[in-house]
């Protein structure tokens, strides 16, 4: 969605709603595709002292796969974007807090995708305390604990067997 912001930054007009969905079916994570209903937008642009804001909130189920134990994940993200929209900065400083538009013009869908780019983390887990699987025998340790001797070592062995002879 690409939106023309002249009005705003003439300060003819005052408000701009924004209540729309971003397709994301394009969109990979790692091997797969996890937005399957596209992302949710709301919020506004306004403009106040000749100043341009954004605030937004974006919203998108997530569903994929744990990275410990590989069990289906469905997660809620939800979080707000607030920028200052600028046709130039003074100084060269790269600023998260603004927004530089050419031609008075917003690519909201190009910000949105970045936006849900790094609100990602970096691992996905089922839950906080996922145990992962068993690196011997593949067992979920979330729903049982598997019989598998703990591996040895080699550099140890020798001393575990003066052990056992005692």
């Amino acid at each position: 969605m690409k939106i023309d912001l002249t009005n705003l930054l003439n300060g003819s007009c005052d408000n701009v709603d924004i209540d729309y969905s971003v397709d994301f079916s394009d969109f990979s994570y790692g091997m797969y595709n996890p937005i399957k209903n596209g992302v949710q937008v709301k919020g506004r642009l306004f403009s106040k002292a000749d100043i341009v804001y954004l605030y937004v909130n974006v919203s998108f189920v997530f569903s994929g796969v744990c990275d410990r134990c590989a069990e289906d994940v469905k997660k809620e993200f939800s979080f707000n974007v607030d920028k200052i929209i600028v046709e130039q900065l003074q100084n060269e400083k790269d600023d998260d807090d603004y927004i530089i538009v050419k031609n008075r013009e917003l690519d909201l869908d190009e910000l949105i995708n970045e936006e849900v780019s790094l609100s990602l983390p970096n691992k996905i887990l089922c839950k906080e305390d996922c145990k992962g699987l068993c690196s011997q025998c593949g067992t979920n340790l979330n729903v049982k604990k598997c019989d598998c001797k703990k591996s040895i070592d080699p550099r140890m062995e020798a001393l575990l067997q003066l052990l056992d002879e005692e």
